[in-house]
This record gives C-alpha cells, sequence and structure tokens, in this order.
C-alpha cells in the first residue's frame, strides 16, 4: 500500500454548504496543524457530514493492496472475494487531477475534479508534491 498512498491526513470540518445542489454539500475543513485548507464536493446523500466532524482523508493512485497499478481495472470490477483498499474506506470516488497553482509563500494549490464534485486543497508544496496530473482515488472516512 504504500507505493499507491499519495497524501493521507486528518481534517476538522469548519463550514458546510447545502444551498446549490440537492444532494450535494460543499465541505470545508483544515488539518489538525491548520498547514491544509480543503474545500470538498461530497454526495450529502450517500456520506452526511456536520460541521465539527473530523474526517480522515486519502488519495491513492490505486486500491490494490500490494499498490500495483489498476490496468484500466476500475474499483467496481473488483471480484467476490478480492480484497482492496476501498473495503476500509467509508467513501470512495475515482477522479483526474487538472491543475496546480502556486500559492503563496511555499505553499501550493491542487484542483481535482470526481466526475464533476470538485476538491481544492492548498498546502506545503512538500507535503503535495506527490501528486501529479494524473488519475486518483479519493478515499474518506470519520
Amino acid at each position: 500500500m504504500g507505493d499507491s498512498q499519495l497524501f493521507l491526513d486528518t481534517f476538522s470540518i469548519t463550514s458546510l454548504n447545502a444551498e446549490k445542489y440537492d444532494r450535494v454539500s460543499r465541505i470545508f475543513g483544515h488539518t489538525e496543524n491548520g498547514d491544509t485548507e480543503l474545500q470538498l464536493d461530497i454526495n450529502s446523500e450517500l456520506y452526511p457530514i456536520a460541521q465539527g466532524d473530523r474526517i480522515q482523508l486519502m488519495l491513492a493512485s490505486t486500491l490494490n493492496l500490494d499498490g500495483t497499478r489498476d490496468d484500466g481495472k476500475g474499483w467496481r470490477d473488483v471480484g467476490r472475494g478480492e480484497q482492496s483498499l476501498a473495503d476500509t474506506w467509508d467513501y470512495v470516488c475515482h477522479g483526474k487531477i487538472y491543475r496546480f497553482q502556486e500559492g503563496d509563500e511555499e505553499n501550493i494549490k491542487v484542483f481535482i475534479s470526481f466526475g464533476g464534485l470538485l476538491l481544492y486543497m492548498q498546502g506545503p508544496y512538500k507535503k503535495l508534491t506527490p501528486l501529479r496530473i494524473d488519475y486518483v482515488y479519493l478515499l474518506v472516512k470519520k
């Protein structure tokens, strides 16, 4: 699993906005030490989140436990009895990192789309260095 993990941290949810869409909330949060900010569109019908919740968020290049690439096989194509990284997480999406932007000082901004649900993160360059313009999995649990 070590090679597949691109980012892992715990975020405190500071606010959310559920006004624009029926089943989607945009959540806002930051890491415990405050060095990384998060804005994430999440299907609130499938995975309800409230202000004050703490979530663990991982970005991974594959769901294979051994870290090998998917080779076009998605998480829905996993056969019966096959274990995957998704088994231990509550909310899983597949998307693409599509843009980076320089932030202030030593920060960088990362933009990821999961079929229209967006993730924006801003944090230290050193912490977000493993991310590249590529397909990734988003995994979330409380």
